[in-house]
């Protein structure tokens, strides 16, 4: 019970059952590093070789990673993984919750795309796009657009209009 308390705090968790969703995962991913170590050795090498390469796209476990490290996984591995703890261990946000409200609001990309859950599991090739939206890569205030209703009214296209001065007409 502490347990969970702690890790909900930790992570910025908004419910015991976020939490437990982890859980099962890992008990998931777990059940199946136990079967293939039962496995015969054909279907073992066949299987091992996906379950392997699918937690190493997630960022779970390094290339060198065997079924016995897949079995030392935790719960608090998992949780790192989700996109509310890159955002915050990546100095975005000043706290777990700070960096889940900037994630619903929609501040904050991945490789050009909103994302706006704060569970969503990030892979190891998405890790180095999250950044929030409106921003460089060095954290600044990405430059604001001169003609902001230019481009609205071009379909979005941001196109800038150059102002192009009218000669005066005679009889004014």
């Amino acid at each position: 019970m502490a347990q969970e308390l702690y890790l909900l705090g930790t992570f910025g968790l908004r419910n015991k059952r976020e939490l437990w969703k982890s859980q099962t995962h890992l008990s998931s991913i777990r059940k199946q590093a136990r079967t293939l170590l039962a496995a015969t050795e054909l279907v073992r090498l066949r299987e091992e070789k996906k379950l392997l390469d699918s937690l190493r796209r997630s960022g779970l476990v390094a290339e060198a990673a065997t079924l016995d490290d897949i079995l030392s996984l935790t719960v608090e591995d998992l949780l790192s993984r989700r996109l509310q703890t890159m955002v915050f261990k990546k100095g975005m946000a000043v706290s777990p919750l700070h960096a889940r409200q900037l994630i619903v609001h929609g501040h904050v990309t991945i490789a050009g795309r909103v994302i706006t859950i704060p569970g969503y599991q990030v892979g190891h090739d998405e890790e180095s796009t999250v950044s929030l939206r409106g921003t460089t890569e060095g954290g600044a205030p990405a430059p604001k657009a001169a003609a902001d209703s230019s481009s609205s009214a071009l379909g979005g296209a941001g196109v800038k209009e150059e102002a192009v001065a009218q000669p005066p007409t005679l009889g004014e």
